[in-house]
């Protein structure tokens, strides 16, 4: 698969994916990732890619043509590729979205910075905006790097342990249960007893149930996108008698 991002921030963008998971997927061939500075695509005097907006306001705007020109440099002849605006009147980033976004063969992620950038760009060149939540931050470039670090980690392979990215929170719409490692006491709180038995079976209800409790507690609406097994039904039921 192939990440472009389109920033006038290249540095801060590749300083964050040379470690970590990111880093061994790209050093493995198993995504190739590339930073794209749209300024390398002016030719005034002072690379401008802003300028002021029409109908008066405060700030500068993004201009369009740096921006196509950039993704006109970097779009791929693929079958599927998808190109992105973040922004935050987009769709919300979900676990599901990545998932849908990691079938791509290539995507292309727009940054704006400053005031944002001509909606042009999001009418006509995007195929869709996405958003990370909302809030108000400088630029596109941390949710870039957040729908980047999330899409990768579907990727066959990226992830050491096969099972790796099924476990995590939201995979599943249901937050990840609890983890623990040694000592198995700390300042009196000890890892629940059934995770050290070695009963396999017993360790996957404990965490099943673990589960399903975390999400009660904390985030009840993902429930409504939950596929629950009868088993999951009545767990359910029993953690919402014992609140009452």
């Amino acid at each position: 698969m192939r990440i472009d991002i389109i920033s006038l921030f290249p540095e801060l963008i590749e300083t964050f994916f040379q470690h970590s998971i990111i880093g061994r997927a790209r050093a493995a061939g198993l995504l190739d990732l590339d930073v794209t500075n749209p300024r390398n695509f002016t030719y005034d005097r002072h690379h401008m890619v802003d300028d002021t907006i029409y109908g008066g306001g405060c700030g500068m705007l993004m201009k369009a043509a740096p921006l196509y020109a950039a993704v006109e440099a970097v779009r791929r002849q693929v079958p599927r590729r998808r190109i992105i605006f973040m922004g935050p009147a987009g769709q919300t980033f979900t676990q599901a979205k990545a998932r849908e976004l990691a079938t791509y063969d290539q995507l292309i992620l727009l940054c704006g910075h400053y005031e944002g950038v001509d909606y042009r760009v999001e009418q006509d060149l995007a195929d869709e905006t996405i958003s990370v939540g909302d809030y108000v931050l400088t630029g596109g470039e941390l949710p870039a790097m957040t729908v980047t670090d999330a899409v990768a980690r579907m990727i066959p392979g990226v992830l050491g342990a096969a099972a790796g990215a099924a476990d995590d929170s939201f995979y599943s719409s249901l937050l990840e249960y609890p983890q623990y490692t040694k000592p198995a006491v700390f300042r009196g709180m000890a890892v629940p007893e059934v995770l050290r038995n070695g009963d396999h079976a017993k360790i996957d209800a404990w965490r099943r149930e673990a589960s399903l409790a975390r999400t009660l507690e904390l985030r009840p609406d993902l429930l409504q996108h939950c596929d629950l097994s009868p088993a999951d039904q009545k767990i359910l039921a029993k953690l919402k008698g014992a609140k009452k």
